[in-house]
């Protein structure tokens, strides 16, 4: 026991030495980006006025809504979201960095969002992802971080068996499951490091593990197969955006440029059906259909973006008609668990409790970074003054 209690020891120690700086940055950008979602949505309407003119206006038909910010934009939307609330402005998107946010009553552009909180959020992200790399070297840093999350898991399982006190009393326990005023900086970088890996393990083992299956394919394999299915294959893509002219939502024809492709007709009777699928629906957002006839796929979400149980899929034909409809418990197991396992990794599978509880362990991680490099430094410095001697002699 002995052996493999050293054994974990240096394992644990160089490991630690050897990744520290990367899950660090990931520790302190995970702390960061802890309420992204939340803090984007708000900074990106609180000052939008979405209310309408008059005591019992009707929201503008989605195909009308539609045809008049692309013809102000003079550019084809591509996805919009409506949230809840009679207040809250339409989410138009054109593309993953453009977006405007329209009055639902009258189609005024009201404003593109706050670009500088999703400015940060992206650069947090990329760090987070792939410490912030660009071009060609993405993959480089992609697999970096990759490696890093890994190799925390190692420490994490390594300081587990650590922390294990070889006698089990509550004397022992005691001693390192607790914060101790009074310390040395040594005594102190030791209670701190095993008081936080203690209280956390658990949740740290969750939220890194489901990083390295985000992170690996063959970890994301692992998940369907342990689960008893085969891993889903990689999806085509869709087909591209047509040309043809777009409609003002009254028969009519918007002015257009140079390829300005076309907008399908007919949404506003199947959103409406759309909404009446989950009545309680937060956010209801539709990526455009790429050609006039094609179905329209309707994500309505009941939380906050983040909770796949919560979410629904309707797909709605041309006719008015539910073709297709998919919720989280109708999903097959695989699937189901790993939606868990990507928001678990952020905490958002338990709603703002979750993401509380994931920020405050990615808090905890960047502290056992820390106290477990200057722990180790010691321990090295420690080690050359008890060579010097024998070194002169």
């Amino acid at each position: 026991m002995r052996l493999i209690r050293q054994l974990f020891f240096w394992t644990h120690l160089v490991i630690g030495l050897a990744a520290g700086a990367l899950v660090f940055i990931m520790a302190v950008t995970g702390v960061l980006l802890t309420y992204q979602k939340q803090m984007t949505v708000w900074a990106d309407v609180r000052r939008l006025d979405g209310a309408p003119s008059a005591v019992g206006q009707a929201p503008l038909p989605a195909d009308t809504l539609l045809a008049r910010v692309a013809a102000t934009e003079r550019a084809t939307p591509t996805a919009i979201v409506w949230r809840e609330g009679a207040n809250m402005p339409v989410e138009i998107q054109f593309g993953r960095d453009k977006r405007i946010f329209a009055n639902a009553y009258s189609a005024e552009l009201l404003g593109t969002g706050s670009a500088g909180m999703r400015g940060f959020f992206r650069m947090m992200t990329d760090w987070h992802r792939w410490l912030a790399a660009k071009g060609d070297t993405r993959d480089l840093g992609r697999a970096a971080t990759g490696a890093a999350n890994l190799a925390f898991l190692l420490i994490v399982l390594s300081g587990m068996w650590l922390w294990w006190p070889p006698n089990l009393r509550w004397s022992a326990v005691r001693n390192v499951a607790w914060f101790r005023r009074g310390l040395t900086s040594k005594a102190r970088d030791f209670n701190w490091h095993n008081v936080i890996g203690f209280w956390s393990a658990i949740p740290l083992v969750i939220v890194v593990a489901s990083g390295v299956v985000i992170s690996y394919p063959w970890a994301s394999g692992l998940v369907f197969r342990v689960a008893g299915e085969a891993p889903p294959g990689r999806t085509a893509s869709g087909p591209p955006v047509s040309t043809l002219p777009v409609s003002d939502g009254a028969g009519g024809e918007a002015p257009r440029g140079e390829g300005f492709p076309a907008l399908p007709g007919s949404l506003q009777p199947r959103f409406a059906v759309a909404q009446g699928q989950v009545p309680n629906w937060r956010t209801i957002s539709l990526t455009l259909p790429t050609a006039l006839e094609a179905d329209a796929s309707f994500s309505l979400d009941r939380g906050m973006g983040g909770e796949p149980h919560k979410r629904t899929t309707v797909v709605i034909d041309r006719e008015g008609q539910v073709s297709a409809r998919q919720s989280f418990a109708m999903q097959s197991r695989g699937r189901r668990l790993r939606s868990i396992l990507r928001f678990a990794h952020t905490g958002e599978v338990l709603g703002v409790f979750g993401q509380t509880l994931a920020g405050l362990i990615s808090l905890g991680s960047a502290v056992l970074v820390v106290t477990g490099i200057a722990l180790s430094l010691r321990r090295v410095r420690a080690w050359q003054r008890r060579r010097r001697p024998s070194a002169i002699a």
